[in-house]
């Protein structure tokens, strides 16, 4: 079936001036493209008017009302059709598109909020009357005085009202909400100082409240802590590391969660620089590849980062809704991102995440007994003539037992994991500590010991590399070939030596011996592909890991080994001394630590 093409004809086209109704149309397509969009911008407004209290108002979605209300600065009466107006703004004075200090700059979103809803300002300045001024489908109505005590009052009635079509793509009420609730969670973490309130007011009365974030006071850590602590809960705050690392103009900080709290998505991670909300594939895949010799493949990090720097060292202006930024040297932010985590997990230890010791205590239960009376109850010489009668088989019984008990000095419980008192199965540990007991998985635990161990020994003597008798030529684009070499040295270093053919060709002359025959056009191909997805591979990196955690996982102690006190002792010492040894190679916790206090209360002593 031939059928025409439309681009092909016998019609010249007339070029035509578009009405700033259709512009504004158009912008609003870029800037708005559902009600969480609106929200943002309106919401950034009031935080770059200074303000201290923001209130979001939504009925239906935000599809039918979205009202901010803050307690900023204000707009002059004066300035409302100016406010209005494409590309009119108070944040920069068009000078330097670079040095911006604020969310908002392109001066469009209320102009295009303007050209699809009913949109509303009302304001007062300081020691000024207030005022209000209504567009609706880009046709502005005059100022008149209003009342207000201060600051602004954005509402935004039936969006898209003026573009029926983008109505079609919005989705249910509740999606949209939840998008709407998201926004304002992303922005409340880049401003603990700032209280935010978001409600849903669909119907009549005074609606029901969906979040709520009072302004948190302290240092930097302290409000950050509090605010995250409200937003993403005390879970993740109390099992998070706190980041702080500074290089060449970058300050990194925030908090990220040890490997043991990781989630199945990848929901948890939010990033921001200078305050903004971004979603960057560049640092997505940083905090990934920080995390990428400590977490299972189906697992993913948890993390609020910020990064704050010169605005002359990041560009903002490269996408529409500002969600996007490039960073003048992305390999610095990279680098800053994984070498510090890669650091606090280091310093981490041996430390596993409370939420797993809170899951052995959900999952132990004590029985509730069955009600005794008192006519039931054998006399006091009857329970101690049967007393007598079981204490002589109580040898006899510790002798059958599964498990084995060990001495210990007093003083080694006061190391962090205790001092060891039994094994249990044949696999399992329990240590006594100054607090309470461990119980440490001595598979798990060896494993991730050899594996430290194997990657320090290649980390001093290098990537052993396998020449190819024949050097396998490997077609490719010449853009892929030119992209491959730039990372050439990085392959190099881990035993993969590749160098250019002519044309779009390269020739691998090198592979990493430890693993053995190697597809080497596959292998490119996936380091072409993560390149694409993050900005840089770690494929060949983590093939070389994975090797070495298989070897790790054949070379440790076994589970059902009994293993001698000192043996056992041996192990608690190295794992305090070793990184990441609350994990194994998957992820998964090497012990688990129960307080005296929880103890007792499973057996209803407090």
């Amino acid at each position: 079936m031939n059928r025409a093409n439309p681009h092909i004809g016998d019609f010249r086209p007339v070029i035509r001036q578009l009405d700033d109704s259709a512009i504004n149309r158009i912008a609003a397509g870029e800037v708005v493209e559902r009600p969480a969009s609106a929200v943002k911008e309106l919401v950034e407004n009031a935080i770059d008017a200074s303000a201290t209290r923001v209130t979001v108002e939504i009925a239906d979605g935000g599809k039918t009302l979205i009202r901010v209300t803050d307690d900023g600065c204000g707009i002059p009466a004066d300035d409302l059709p100016l406010a209005l107006a494409r590309h009119a703004t108070s944040k920069i004075d068009g000078s330097d598109l670079l040095n911006i200090h604020t969310f908002g700059f392109r001066g469009e979103a209320l102009p295009s909020l303007g050209a699809v809803g009913r949109l509303t300002l009302t304001s007062r300045v300081a020691g000024e009357t207030a005022a209000s001024i209504r567009v609706s489908g880009g046709v502005m109505d005059p100022v008149r005085p209003a009342a207000l005590r201060g600051g602004t009052v954005a509402e935004l009635r039936d969006l898209f009202y003026a573009t029926p079509a983008r109505l079609k793509f919005l989705r249910s009420d509740r999606s949209e909400t939840q998008a709407i609730t998201d926004v304002v969670k992303r922005l409340a973490m880049a401003e603990p100082g700032v209280a935010f309130v978001l409600r849903d007011v669909s119907g009549d009365g005074e609606g029901r409240e969906l979040f709520r974030a009072d302004a948190e006071t302290g240092d930097l850590f302290d409000a950050l802590s509090g605010r995250l602590a409200g937003i993403l809960g005390r879970d993740f705050t109390d099992n998070a590391l706190r980041i702080d690392a500074m290089r060449e103009g970058l300050h990194l900080f925030g908090l990220a969660a040890l490997p043991t709290y990781s989630r199945g998505a990848a929901v948890a991670q939010f990033l921001f620089v200078n305050t903004r909300p971004v979603r960057d594939k560049m640092l997505y895949g940083a905090l990934r590849a920080a995390y990428m010799d400590v977490l299972a493949r189906d697992r993913h990090p948890a993390a609020a980062l910020f990064i704050d720097c010169d605005p002359e060292l990041v560009d903002v202006n490269v996408h529409p809704a500002k969600s996007e930024v490039r960073f003048r040297d992305p390999g610095l932010a990279r680098g800053l991102i994984v070498s510090a985590l890669r650091h606090a997990l280091a310093e981490g230890g041996q430390r596993a995440s409370s939420t797993v010791a809170a899951g052995v205590l959900g999952a132990a239960r004590p029985e509730t007994p069955a009600r005794v009376y008192q006519m039931d109850r054998p006399s006091l010489g009857a329970r101690t003539a049967a007393y007598s009668a079981r204490t002589p088989a109580f040898a006899e019984m510790a002798q059958q037992w599964s498990a084995r008990t060990v001495e210990a000095e007093p003083e080694d419980e006061t190391l962090p994991l205790g001092a060891a008192r039994g094994q249990m199965h044949g696999n399992y540990i329990i240590a006594q500590t100054a607090s309470g007991m461990v119980i440490v998985d001595q598979h798990a635990a060896h494993e991730r010991l050899v594996y430290e161990k194997l990657k320090r020994q290649m980390a001093e003597s290098g990537v052993a590399a396998q020449a190819l008798l024949i050097p396998e030529i490997v077609d490719l684009t010449a853009n892929d070939c030119a992209r491959l070499m730039e990372v050439a040295d990085e392959l190099s270093r881990l035993g993969l030596t590749v160098e250019p053919f002519g044309g779009g060709a390269v020739a691998v002359r090198e592979t990493p011996a430890i693993l053995g025959e190697v597809d080497a056009g596959a292998l490119l191909r996936d380091v072409l592909d993560e390149l694409d997805d993050t900005g840089s591979s770690q494929m060949v990196q983590a093939k070389i890991e994975a090797i070495l955690s298989r070897v790790a996982c054949h070379g440790s102690v076994r589970s059902g080994r009994r293993m001698r006190a000192e043996e056992m002792n041996a192990l608690l010492r190295e794992m305090e001394a070793t990184p990441h040894s609350g994990q194994c190679n998957h992820g998964r916790p090497t012990y688990v630590e129960l307080k005296l206090a929880d103890i007792e209360r499973l057996f209803g002593r407090t």
